[in-house]
């Protein structure tokens, strides 16, 4: 199962970006290969605030019909992911809350791939960012 990251539908329905092309021709390809495809519901609430903070409420739907077009699966956020993305938040740490906690569910479904552009994803050990065509 690979995750999908927020900024992938971002640049699928954002206006002309180099990753436009990119995210669609990559989703293209692990859709052709049979992948399964996955995210969680704070993606989904990331997407609601990026649009509504920026004030551009008409993307909203189209980003999240989307994400919920190419996903098999929704993960929960459950008690358990907060209180471990908290771990992983300790003084140090390389990743953003959200990230963490994107982490902190993917592992707990055992999930090591991701489709991003997040750079940052690439310094957590054992997890696999595909992000290039």
């Amino acid at each position: 199962m690979i995750f999908i990251d927020s900024n992938v539908p971002m640049y699928l329905v954002g206006a002309a970006h180099p990753h436009k092309a990119d995210s669609q021709l990559l989703l293209e390809r692990l859709i052709a290969a049979g992948e399964r495809l996955a995210t969680d519901a704070e993606v989904l609430q990331e997407l609601l605030h990026r649009y509504a903070a920026i004030n551009q409420r008409e993307a909203i739907e189209p980003a999240i019909r989307a994400v919920l077009s190419i996903v098999d699966e929704v993960l929960a956020v459950e008690k358990r992911d907060v209180l471990r993305a908290a771990e992983i938040l300790r003084p140090g740490s390389i990743l953003s809350a959200r990230d963490a906690l994107h982490v902190a569910i993917m592992e707990r479904h055992r999930i090591s791939s991701i489709l991003s552009f997040d750079a940052d994803f690439d310094r957590w050990p054992g997890l696999r960012r595909i992000h290039q065509v």
